[in-house]
């Protein structure tokens, strides 16, 4: 790629490229490139300019190489880099705004006054339209109090008031319109699924392969516990299909042959091959999308509240109207009032204040589902921990392989791997890698695989039984035995360690031992939490008592509960909830997704299991546990803004109607004060919460 430098100083490039301007899609492009070259830091494209600032901390030579590397017909970037980026959204909403603003500026210093006053009234007409659909509809709201402004401003021929009060309307509705599908759109794209790889039936045969190598028509198998990633119809199999995150649903739904799936739907029961008829990423983000826009769950108390309010205030202000003019019998006075009203602020920033704090809880690498769970975490005094890939790091890895039947441990371990990848979990996945660490490479050996949720996998290779899992699945569930040669070494096995057991044939065969290290944040998150208002921390894990004992007194959790199944964490949940305690349940595996859906706020780990992240209401990042701490410092940030914000409102305005009725300040003014403070306000409420 050719351009030149046009600006530079030390550890910031200016370039630009050898084009008049940009597409879209290629600015997105080209960003995306430069922020994964070495050493680069920061990047900042103009599409309008053909222009890039790029900031680095690393060697310029280097990074001038790789700007002149790059190409738009990079066909794997072109796969990687999302079409929907939010680009296009912001240039149309920059230029309509500027639009909007020249257009006013023009109007008002070009035109004469008649063709101004002609201008305002039919600008006025759509304004007056909305008003009389709401007196049709029986309804007093605040469509009403606009046109009865605009209406007795426009017949008392005061058309530069008319002008104002439209002209901030149009501000704040383009202001809102912006913020809130801009806060959609990044939500959406945090929603989209993320799956590399799915299982392709060829001949009878599962292969792992890319999900862009995926065609239409081509057979896809999906096991239990994971998302199903393409639109396609059932050809074989049977499932129940958590359809929450596409319909809302709360009930899983039965899949079964010639029925349609949806990408983004998790399977929760069963297994289903389904014949693709919808390519990757065809229609998921605009369905999402379209979802997010419709779905109630958007709508937190206080943006419900402040709507009731706003719409309750209308038949107020109009009343004070009509009683001003009635004992003053100052038309100026009384138009002053109406000219203020409580109903635009509320409408407008109250949502924009939760958008934005979804917004920039997305900053953090936290998707917020819902701005209700936002006051759900604020309102919180419970927290309940599972242990594995939360309090523990995500991926735990495999110390040693105790055999107890001779054969050699990669033998077993590549068996355990082959079985554990249908179905991953934090402990499966360090199986697996630890297979793929030593190169251990195999093929399909076994018949289907069950899975037990909590409990382990069964299956069987040739005519023998094999099952891997906890001690109470292996030893009390499946009734295998321990060699009689081998007790010692099994009364020996290191008690450091979480263990994985696997028989084959009724007899156990070996003994995983799994390292499971605490995040070295655990106990400060825990610490700040304490601090932030959470008065009970709760750890629950299906791990044995020593092993739960030692890590709640590591983290200094306030209760901990150990060997407890997917049911016992719900209903803990739901004990809490019934003795009138707010509950945020935090988990990353299949067995969390009863609780997740139980709890008032169920967060999520990313890198968990797939089902989990589909029922979770809010998703972390497993970077950092102290995203928890984020997340509620955003929380009970909205909560004080929305607390202020009402408290300027009603307080501002009723100064304005005060002033207005006493002859203080003239309609216009008022007008003026009002939809400054209104768009102010508005914009302050787009602002982060935190530093």
């Amino acid at each position: 790629m050719k351009f030149i430098i046009r600006h530079e100083i030390r550890g910031r490039i200016r370039i630009h490229l050898y084009q008049r301007e940009m597409s879209v899609r290629q600015a997105d492009l080209l960003e995306h490139y430069l922020r994964e070259l070495s050493g680069v830091t920061g990047v900042k494209v103009y599409d309008r300019t053909a222009d890039a600032v790029i900031l680095f901390n690393g060697n310029r030579e280097t990074v001038l190489k790789g700007i002149c590397k790059f190409t738009y017909d990079d066909e794997r970037l072109c796969e990687i880099v999302p079409k929907n980026s939010g680009r296009a959204l912001n240039r149309e909403y920059k230029e309509k705004l500027i639009q909007k603003v020249m257009i006013r500026a023009f109007t008002r210093m070009c035109l004469p006054m008649r063709l101004r006053a002609v201008y305002t009234t039919a600008r006025s007409v759509r304004y007056m339209v909305k008003g009389i659909g709401c007196l049709l509809k029986r309804k007093l709201e605040v469509e009403v109090l606009d046109a009865t402004a605009i209406a007795v401003s426009i017949l008392r021929r005061d058309f530069g008031t008319a002008g104002s009060v439209m002209f901030l309307l149009g501000i704040g509705e383009l202001l809102e319109e912006w913020t809130h599908k801009k806060s959609v759109d990044d939500l959406a794209r945090s929603m989209s699924l993320n799956i590399t790889k799915v299982w392709q039936n060829m001949d009878g045969t599962q292969v792992l392969v890319p999900v862009t190598d995926i065609r239409e028509g081509d057979m896809v198998t999906v096991h239990m516990g994971n998302v199903i990633p393409l639109d396609g119809v059932v050809v074989s199999g049977d499932a129940m299909v958590n359809q929450a995150s596409m319909t809302g649903e709360s009930v899983p739904v039965r899949k079964e042959t010639g029925m349609y799936v949806y990408a983004g739907t998790a399977i929760e029961e069963g297994e289903i091959t389904l014949c693709v008829k919808k390519a990757a990423g065809a229609t998921r983000f605009e369905r999402i999308v379209r979802m997010i826009e419709e779905s109630e769950q958007l709508k937190s108390t206080a943006e419900g509240k402040a709507a009731t309010l706003a719409d309750a205030l209308v038949p107020w202000s109009l009343g004070g109207t009509a009683l001003t003019y009635l004992l003053t019998g100052n038309a100026t006075k009384a138009l002053s009032i109406l000219m203020v009203d409580f109903s635009c602020a509320l409408k407008l920033a109250m949502p924009l204040s939760v958008l934005s704090a979804m917004r920039e809880a997305g900053g953090y690498r936290i998707t917020v589902k819902g701005g209700k769970y936002l006051e759900a975490v604020a309102a919180a005094d419970t927290i309940v921990f599972d242990k594995t890939g939360t309090l523990t790091k995500a991926k735990p890895q495999v110390a040693d392989v105790v055999v107890f039947n001779g054969q050699e441990k990669n033998e077993l371990l590549r068996l355990a791997a082959c079985l554990e990848e249908h179905f991953p979990h934090s402990m499966a996945n360090a199986v697996v890698s630890e297979a793929v660490k030593r190169g251990l490479v195999h093929q399909e050996m076994h018949s289907k695989v069950d899975y037990i949720v909590a409990h382990g996998i069964a299956t069987y290779v040739g005519e023998e039984r094999v099952v891997i899992g906890s001690y109470h699945f292996v030893f009390e569930d499946e009734g295998c035995r321990i060699p009689e040669d081998g007790r010692e070494a099994f009364d020996s096995l290191p008690v450091e360690y979480s263990h994985l057991y696997m028989a084959i044939g009724g007899t156990l065969a070996a003994v995983i031992c799994i390292e499971d290290p605490l995040r070295e944040e655990a106990d400060a998150v825990i610490s700040a939490l304490h601090r932030q208002g959470i008065s009970k921390i709760v750890m629950m894990t299906g791990d044995s008592e020593r092993t739960a004992r030692a890590i709640a007194g590591r983290v200094g959790v306030d209760e901990y509960y150990s060997e407890v199944l997917p049911e016992d964490k719900a209903g803990f949940v739901e004990s809490e909830k019934k003795k009138g305690r707010k509950v945020i349940m935090i988990g990353d595996g299949i067995n969390d997704s009863p609780a997740l859906s139980a709890a008032d706020a169920g967060i999520a780990i990313s890198e968990g299991a797939e089902i989990a992240r589909e029922i979770a209401d809010i998703t972390i990042s497993e970077d950092s546990l102290f995203q928890l701490v984020t997340l509620r410092a955003i929380s009970d940030g909205l909560m004080r803004r929305i607390d202020r914000n009402y408290r300027f409102v009603i307080g501002f305005n009723l100064g304005l109607i005060l002033l207005g009725a006493g002859g203080v300040i003239a309609p216009a003014t008022s007008a003026l004060l009002h939809n400054t403070s209104t768009l102010a306000v508005s914009l302050k409420s787009m602002t982060n919460l935190l530093d």
